[in-house]
């Protein structure tokens, strides 16, 4: 079983960034049977979707994981519905400003996450994992990449889980804002991960 992980690089204020540790921290073959093909993507309107499809494309993985940073949510957020607008508040790291524009100009307004979300909840819960499902991933680049590949997955009829998750602040981003700001360790982060990855592998298993 083959599942495509991606991260993020740091952007805007932020000197780090927790998905992308996240990502470099996860072994290659987390469980036995599941082998991990990592990417880290560029915060670039271009770049970033461009690669997340060259891994996807090449790969053709059992399931598409993203994860990305939402500094100031307190909780490990499993998203629900990828929307078709890139309306960034600040530039990506490339200086572009986009600004109520669609991603797929004849594409749907947007696709819900085939991720198995309640499921993935659940298990959180249990292992005392604070986590919510949200009903925004926003309108910068976590939503792109995420409406990315929900919109090629439905083009190319590989109907598979793929889907985002957003991540807290570390407490290292916490301890440099003016302003109180929610944070998760990144072991706590990564034993999420891991979670999800099980979660994903069971729902793989039962569909067979």
């Amino acid at each position: 079983m083959k599942i495509l992980v991606t991260g993020f690089e740091p952007f805007g204020e932020h000197n780090l960034n927790p998905s992308q540790m996240l990502v470099q921290t996860l072994v290659d073959t987390p469980f036995e049977g599941i082998n991990l093909v990592k990417a880290i993507l560029p915060v670039d309107n271009f770049k970033g979707p461009e690669i997340l499809l060259t891994h996807y494309r090449e790969h053709r993985p059992d399931a598409v994981l993203s994860f990305g940073l939402a500094s100031g949510r307190a909780r490990i957020s499993l998203e629900r519905v990828a929307l078709n607008l890139n309306d960034f508040e600040i530039p990506d790291n490339q200086g572009i400003l986009i600004t109520d524009k669609r991603i797929a100009p004849d594409g749907p307004t947007a696709y819900f996450t085939t991720l198995p979300i309640l499921s993935i909840l659940s298990a959180l819960a249990v292992s005392g994992i604070p986590a919510e499902i949200s009903l925004t991933a926003g309108t910068y680049l976590c939503n792109l990449v995420f409406y990315t590949i929900m919109h090629e997955v439905a083009q190319s009829h590989h109907f598979i889980p793929a889907g985002f998750v957003h991540l807290p602040a570390t407490p290292e981003q916490a301890a440099q804002t003016q302003k109180p700001v929610p944070s998760m360790s990144l072991d706590i982060m990564v034993n999420s991960a891991k979670i999800v990855i099980q979660q994903i592998a069971a729902s793989l298993s039962t569909s067979d």
